[in-house]
């Protein structure tokens, strides 16, 4: 059911629009016949609108991926710049939020583990059309450079943050995890403080110690509930580390498998001596930081989409 829904979600879209264009060029036609120029503002209008609507279908076409219509789990950690780099993972948050918003999309804060000046850990569940595939291309380490607000001689500072993104699978998608690799801690939940903050030790962490891979749940007050979302995480993650195994390219680039830190950024944000944000795998660039900081990020994400298509 849920492929067929997939299927419907990319199909229906083609045949209202082949509908609606079929419809205007039958109003075409008859203001050709007889000769009524005063429908032409109309007719521009409905072409336009169509061109903007088969633009965003064909695209959609690039995200063919078994989990890309799906949501995703997104994890941002900081790394090196201390409390620069969480404060850098606090603005990342903020971005991919606002990003969230203007998709319409929905999330949900499943872990945040905060530090001084910010976070040092965050994870979001999102939920929506497409959430995956529009996120997975921002997998990899993030670079901000700019006068740090921490530094009283006011100098220049680099920090770097890690964003991760794995898909949010079904329950039948066969992930083995044997008992004897797993590890699980108990911790009391922590962040928003006052009535949010348990009292007990409800949230769960789940160490996967073939891999490496560590999952962290605190959204919920019962212990059980939390589990089972690290459960569901730690699957998705390990489903995604398998996957990137069988591929040489996928694995080299895979974001754990770095150290957070100078030559492995994906993206830099620059905010002083000048202003701009670069892509490193695409080259795309602008200068408009502040946008891009309020989550106007898409301009990135469908570059880098359309490289890697052509790129095969």
């Amino acid at each position: 059911m849920t492929e067929l829904k997939t299927l419907r979600d990319k199909h229906d879209p083609w045949v209202e629009l082949v509908n609606d264009l079929s419809d205007a060029d039958e109003l075409f036609k008859l203001a050709v016949e007889e000769g009524d120029v005063g429908v032409t503002d109309e007719i521009q209008e409905a072409l336009e609108d169509l061109s903007e609507r088969y633009e965003k279908l064909r695209f959609l076409e690039l995200l063919s991926g078994e989990f890309d219509a799906g949501g995703a789990y997104l994890t941002i950690h900081s790394g090196a710049g201390g409390t620069e780099a969480c404060d850098w993972v606090s603005m990342l948050l903020r971005m991919y939020s606002r990003w969230i918003e203007r998709r319409g999309y929905k999330s949900a804060m499943l872990d945040i583990q905060e530090a001084e000046g910010g976070i040092k850990s965050v994870t979001l569940e999102v939920s929506g059309s497409y959430a995956f595939g529009f996120l997975l291309p921002e997998t990899g380490v993030h670079r901000l450079v700019r006068i740090s607000p921490f530094d009283s001689a006011g100098r220049r500072h680099t920090s770097f943050a890690s964003v991760y993104c794995s898909p949010v699978v079904d329950d039948d998608i066969d992930v083995e995890i044997k008992p004897e690799d797993l590890r699980v801690d108990t911790y009391r939940s922590g962040g928003a403080g006052g009535q949010h903050v348990n009292t007990t030790d409800s949230a769960i962490r789940l160490t996967h110690l073939a891999t490496g891979i560590v999952v962290q749940c605190q959204n919920e007050r019962s212990q059980h509930k939390n589990r089972a979302t690290a459960m569901k995480m730690l699957k998705s993650r390990l489903y995604q580390h398998y996957k990137e195994e069988q591929d040489k390219e996928a694995q080299s680039k895979a974001a754990e498998k770095k150290d957070i830190s100078w030559g492995n950024q994906i993206r830099s944000y620059v905010f002083h001596p000048y202003t701009m944000v670069k892509d490193h795998r695409t080259k795309k660039e602008t200068g408009n930081i502040d946008a891009v900081m309020d989550g106007r990020i898409d301009e990135f994400i469908e570059e880098y989409l359309r490289v890697s298509w052509q790129a095969g």
